[in-house]
């Protein structure tokens, strides 16, 4: 059950765009259990992680390109102080002074009438004893301009949102390799190019591109994956691309320390992308969708060579064939369908898909508590790991080194689910970031290490939040629409990280405190929102609404080799039992 769970978690996502592919994957996968573990295997796995190793550096960009850096204002020259006697000019300034002025504006005095003005800063000097140059010294986002610098951190998550969109149905029709490829050159390309845009107009542009194509590293890179794994190590598989995240986030924070230049500092944690290019070349396409797209004899040589290089023995050719045209005969009628709509009732079909999810009272307490906890925890958690210059932590590079150990962490947290259950661990672990976040503008400013240990405490609970948001949500929805829910759900997420740089950008030069407390209120309401919601944990997943509706009655499905037998040790009165 620990295994499926974790599966579960990190592949419901990518699994929702490609519903047609995994439909009898079942017949599939003894072709795949054939082939086994090994070289071939392992080569795919090598160049998708070493690939997911880059992303951290631009979905997190934001924390060393454009980061929050005390400024001052720089006075305009020939306008003495108010501490300075005005010397005798010929010039209009001879009757005008200084009177004081702070990082923003400053006031003046014309001596002669006493009028006073307060003007805006148009030059600023800049601390540079953390970075030498950034996005925001380079290009003045601060004050007036201080909004853009939350843009160029947002952009990157708005361009993933719109993304997310096109990427599935992109892999379907055109292939997971073809996607992929085409995008990592992209991706690759302008991530190089951007480091020494001189605009900042189309450096923003390129942000958000960037954006559009991180899901197709991201979820497609795990489609990929788990076509090509065996079921018993598609856990094991899951579970180390994620830990690359944590490993990137990582070498984000040795990278940073290495260089202070925002220009080097990206242009050398980009150099991963090219490095990773020759491999993804040498891979072939998923033999799974080659199937479904009724490529057989292609899908043969991939699996042919498959074996070959895992040192395994195939069933004979004709064999491996039958079993290709059963998976795809069984996705053709739906595929299709998918393919035969028009733009109008694919729109009219997807305002359904949404309308549904709010068609009972049950359904929408899933949708409404659902969506509340993505929202909150991919606000908290990108927020978190953008925060260290706003919060004051004195060193930022270490911060980002710790987030990533955490995140490593956090991964293997999912197993204290099958002992704590979904419900009981969501209100857990949203109170305790809720209580570390609150408590920690309290702490006084000597000592930092408290004050730093509580927000990397509300790091920790966030990633593990993120975890279980996929698990539980996807275990809450029944079959019929749990694409639909999961992707309203991923919706709300994107939405919350969007937002979440322009929270602290209004808030942390005069409010810093304000960040954590706006943080933790949030992980309170989403905490509480669970409360409604019942424990999923060893309890069989719904496949319609009615059965939703009457989990009482034992209509949930019952997992092939299982049967249920009434014994009340759970909360539909029934438990599992082998046969």
């Amino acid at each position: 059950m620990k295994q499926k769970s974790v599966l579960l978690l990190l592949f419901v996502c990518a699994a929702a765009a490609d519903e047609t592919l995994l439909k009898g994957g079942e017949d599939f996968d003894t072709i795949l259990t054939h082939i086994g573990m090994g070289k071939w295997n392992i080569m795919y796995y090598f160049t998708i992680g070493a690939w997911r190793l880059a992303l951290p550096h631009h979905a997190l960009a934001g924390a060393f390109i454009s980061p929050f850096v005390n400024h001052t204002c720089r006075l305009p020259a020939g306008i003495p102080s108010s501490s300075t006697t005005i010397a005798s000019h010929n010039a209009s300034m001879n009757t005008v002074r200084i009177l004081s002025y702070d990082e923003c504006s400053y006031w003046i005095e014309d001596v002669t009438t006493g009028r006073q003005e307060e003007l805006p800063c148009t030059e600023w000097d800049y601390d540079n004893s953390t970075f030498s140059t950034t996005v925001t010294s380079e290009y003045n986002l601060v004050c007036e301009r201080q909004y853009l610098r939350a843009t160029y951190q947002s952009l990157y998550m708005g361009g993933f949102l719109i993304g997310s969109f096109f990427s599935g149905q992109l892999a379907y029709r055109y292939g997971r390799l073809t996607l992929i490829a085409i995008s990592s050159v992209a991706y690759s390309v302008m991530a190089l190019v951007s480091a020494w845009i001189p605009s900042l107009i189309i450096l923003m542009v390129f942000r958000f591109l960037l954006g559009t194509m991180h899901p197709t590293s991201l979820v497609t890179g795990v489609v990929f994956s788990m076509e090509i794994t065996e079921i018993k190590w598609r856990s094991t598989v899951s579970v180390v691309l994620g830990m690359m995240w944590g490993v990137g986030t990582i070498l984000w924070g040795i990278f940073a320390y290495l260089e202070r230049d925002w220009r080097w500092l990206q242009t050398f944690a980009s150099l991963i992308g090219p490095a990773v290019l020759p491999f993804l070349f040498m891979l072939n396409e998923s033999p799974r969708w080659l199937v479904v797209m009724g490529r057989h004899e292609k899908a043969l040589l991939v699996i042919q060579k498959a074996a070959r290089m895992n040192n395994k023995s195939l069933p004979p050719a004709d064999k491996l064939l039958a079993i290709m045209t059963k998976v795809q005969e069984q996705s053709a009628s739906k595929e299709s369908k998918a393919t035969s709509r028009s733009l109008g009732a694919m729109v009219c079909e997807l305002l359904n898909q949404v309308i549904i999810i709010f068609s009972t009272i049950k359904l929408a307490t899933v949708t409404v508590v659902t969506s509340i906890g993505f929202f909150t925890v991919a606000m908290i958690f990108f927020g978190l790991t953008l925060a260290a210059s706003s919060l004051g932590i004195s060193n930022p590079f270490l911060f980002m080194v710790i987030s990533g150990l955490v995140e490593l962490v956090c991964i293997f947290g999912i197993y204290f689910l099958e002992k704590m259950g979904r419900k009981r661990f969501a209100i857990f672990i949203f109170g305790l970031c809720a209580v570390a976040l609150l408590l920690q503008p309290v702490v006084p400013a000597d000592l930092q290490w408290i004050s730093t240990t509580l927000i990397m405490t509300g790091k920790m609970a966030s990633s593990s939040a993120f975890s279980l948001m996929f698990l539980y949500s996807s275990e809450l929805y029944p079959t019929e629409v749990r694409t639909q829910g999961m992707g309203v759900g991923m919706m709300s997420s994107r939405v919350g990280a969007f937002i979440a740089p322009f929270i602290m950008s209004v808030l942390e030069v005069d409010h810093p405190w304000a960040i954590s407390v706006v943080f933790g209120l949030m992980a309170a309401v989403a905490s509480l929102s669970f409360l409604p919601l019942w424990e999923t944990g060893n309890i069989c997943l719904p496949d319609t609404i009615a059965q939703m509706e009457e989990p009482k009655e034992a209509a949930y499905h019952t997992p092939k080799g299982y049967k249920l037998v009434a014994d009340g040790k759970d909360e539909s009165g029934d438990t599992l039992t082998k046969v």
